[in-house]
């Protein structure tokens, strides 16, 4: 699985607004200066964090964008859902129920599930609070 350019910017953005998060609305072209992402390419961002109720946005003189919830109740799977669309390794595994003929007897399909088991309850134990509260290297799964 690779995340994506898209992936790995809404996260960033995501985190930039978590450390700040008590300041309000802050500008996309302020996140962008920090996060050194050209702001056009956070303009397309948007609407997939917006699609997934992550953002609340202000228009006007003091507007921008903030989190939707606290930090604390935004966890990484969600982000990169929002951005990827799936965090499923291979296709087959997007549709529900599984529309490929051969995944009966697919001798693989039990690897791929178990490897979207353990990425998902990695990402979903990751908060946005836990990223700027902690190193990333203390972030381990045990298997």
């Amino acid at each position: 699985m690779k995340i994506s350019t898209r992936g790995r910017y809404s996260l960033r953005m995501m985190i930039d607004l978590a450390q700040h998060y008590n300041d309000g609305y802050i500008a996309l072209k302020d996140i962008s200066e920090r996060q050194d992402i050209s702001k056009k390419y956070l303009e397309q961002i948007i609407p997939f964090l917006n699609r997934s109720n992550l953002l609340l946005a202000n228009k006007g003189h003091m507007g921008g964008y903030r989190l939707a919830r606290t930090p604390a109740e935004i966890n990484v799977k969600e982000i990169l859902e929002s951005a990827e669309g799936s965090l499923t390794p291979v296709s087959c595994m997007d549709n529900n129920p599984n529309l490929c003929e051969k995944c009966e007897e697919c001798i693989t399909l039990p690897i791929y599930r178990g490897l979207y088991e353990v990425v998902n309850k990695y990402f979903e134990s990751i908060t946005l609070e836990d990223i700027i509260t902690r190193q990333i290297a203390d972030f381990t799964y045990n298997i």
